[in-house]
């Protein structure tokens, strides 16, 4: 009875898509899903036997082969911000034990890895009208698309195919079992005299979450409970002027965006800046992004002290309190941040 329930069910939101995509053929999945009321992975996952197929295995080691497969598009997103940079996985480096691993990609596509964020992956054989779209898809464990890879012109297709015969699993044909993510507690009201010394004396950046997580406080409060002289609130369309004087002055910049499973960073200038109704986008020939400013609530400027001097941010929340995305001045360890990235930080 439950494998006939589960049938029936494919079929229905099978032919539910169809019809969508019949009356609005450029609706995406990730859109189309919202609108039938499931998930993206559950939308998918009613193609596997036609154009995908469903992956397992060990997600580390699948990370480290995507480096064969040469130039690709990676893609990470959330509601409300998607970054895509066109490269290599030049470098990969795997750190601490599964299913806590964490990976570092550096290179042309920058990437900090969650795998304790990663559930579920695909290949995804699209024909379209501009050819054959390939790609690796992953999920985290409530079916949110945590990060793409689409091959491109000049993709290496043996070593797509190779990595699909060594990751396909043996049962194509599961029944999908999506878990929510608990629900993290945070404290009311913190020492705020303590926390502001432990911010003030912060030596890296990287200490930020760490303090976080000891305070058990929510980040969003964090900037709103902390004098102005560490945060403050500006406009929440500040993003507008960050890129459009970085791209003026060709001024180096750091973009952030990710979800539970991934976090990928954009390192270098922006150039061509377009705001379409809502949308906020860098068009370059090799890093996109997307910014829907629907979804920013607020913006917040954060300091926070490190053993190279200040490093300042802007940084973007939805309704919900998640972080949509960072804008940092481009720089390296060891290296202060430019006078020209805080005048424009201290402008807003």
């Amino acid at each position: 009875m439950e494998t006939l329930v589960q049938q029936t069910s494919k079929e229905s939101l099978t032919r539910a898509w169809e019809e969508l995509k019949s009356s609005e053929p450029q609706l995406r999945i990730r859109d189309a899903a919202k609108k039938l009321g499931v998930t993206e992975l559950e939308l998918l996952h009613t193609t596997v036997g036609t154009h995908t197929i469903r992956l397992e295995g060990d997600w580390a080691s699948l990370l480290i082969e995507l480096k064969k497969l040469g130039k690709v598009m990676a893609l990470t997103r959330n509601d409300g911000c998607v970054l895509e940079h066109k490269g290599t996985f030049q470098k990969i480096d795997i750190q601490g034990q599964a299913p806590h691993q964490v990976a570092t990609v550096i290179g042309p596509i920058e990437q900090r890895v969650f795998f304790s964020g990663w559930k579920f992956g695909y290949a995804v054989i699209n024909q379209t009208p501009r050819g054959t779209m390939r790609s690796f898809q992953f999920f985290d464990k409530a079916g949110e698309a945590v990060m793409k890879v689409y091959l491109q012109e000049k993709s290496n297709l043996a070593a797509f195919d190779d990595i699909i015969q060594i990751y396909q699993a043996a049962d194509q044909d599961i029944e999908l079992a999506l878990e929510s993510f608990p629900v993290p507690e945070y404290a009311d009201s913190i020492d705020m005299e303590a926390f502001t010394q432990d911010w003030e004396q912060m030596k890296d950046t990287h200490e930020f979450f760490g303090m976080l997580r000891r305070y058990k406080v929510h980040r969003l409060n964090a900037v709103k409970w902390i004098n102005d002289k560490w945060a403050y609130e500006v406009d929440r369309l500040s993003a507008r002027k960050i890129l459009e004087v970085a791209s003026a002055e060709k001024m180096p910049i750091m973009i952030f965006a990710g979800n539970k499973g991934n976090i990928q960073i954009h390192q270098g200038k922006v150039r061509t800046i377009r705001q379409m109704g809502s949308w906020l986008n860098v068009m370059d020939p090799d890093f996109n992004m997307h910014l829907n400013e629907d979804q920013i609530d607020c913006a917040f400027v954060v300091h926070k002290n490190t053993d190279d001097g200040l490093v300042s941010s802007l940084e973007l929340f939805d309704k919900e309190g998640e972080m949509i995305a960072q804008f940092f001045g481009l720089r390296k360890p060891g290296i202060a941040q430019l006078p020209v990235w805080k005048n424009l930080i201290d402008s807003l």
